[in-house]
């Protein structure tokens, strides 16, 4: 099932294909143990968890030596599909339940990634300061902007400014309205032509 990725990303490295094949058997080993992907998903891994992860990287290309949090990463999406294709980035991945954390740090283990820290902490509670927040449907926008607002470099380097990469589903134009903030809205099915897609969207929230 991972050639899925190498359909939508086809210039991945041999290691970076590796990394890929490895989540499966690390999820599904540490999935049996804690549950972090519900078990009807689990064999579309690939597709509702991983490539789902990797919509924000149709967005946005993130540098070299960048810092990006993942806020509520759950069991490591989208941090850990996007920390190997990022492998020069550095990924802090924050939970406030701490069996989670553990997946995530097997996961990457396992998946040798060298480039996530994983921490159980509240959003709140953190003190860095990051090119970029991304998370997948932890909240409604303006709770989350306000958990995390404090949270960004000064300084902008890539394309666009540095901000909250949202991943979201459905139809958001009562939180939109509700958030007050300036913002845009892609279509994951402009990218990815799955059904899964239809109704994914990315939400980017530049630094306002």
């Amino acid at each position: 099932m991972h050639d899925i990725i190498l359909k939508y990303f086809p210039d991945l490295s041999d290691q970076q294909i590796e990394q890929f094949k490895a989540l499966y058997p690390a999820y599904e080993d540490w999935n049996s143990k804690i549950n972090v992907v519900s078990r009807k998903d689990f064999e579309e891994l690939y597709i509702r968890h991983v490539l789902h992860s990797l919509g924000i990287a149709k967005y946005i290309e993130f540098l070299d030596d960048s810092d990006i949090l993942d806020v509520g990463t759950g069991g490591g999406f989208p941090g850990i599909p996007l920390a190997i294709l990022f492998p020069n980035a550095n990924f802090h991945l924050v939970d406030s339940i701490g069996k989670k954390i553990t997946v995530v740090q097997k996961v990457a283990e396992a998946a040798g990634l060298a480039n996530i820290k994983a921490e159980q902490i509240r959003a709140e509670q953190i003190d860095g300061k990051y090119d970029f927040v991304v998370s997948r449907a932890v909240t409604r926008l303006k709770p989350f902007h306000q958990w995390i607002k404090g949270k960004f470099k000064k300084q902008s380097v890539h394309t666009v400014k540095n901000g909250i990469f949202y991943l979201k589903g459905g139809d958001l134009a009562e939180e939109l309205q509700e958030s007050k903030l300036r913002y845009k809205l892609y279509n994951l099915s402009d990218n990815f032509k799955e059904p899964f897609f239809e109704t994914k969207k990315v939400l980017y929230v530049p630094q306002q």
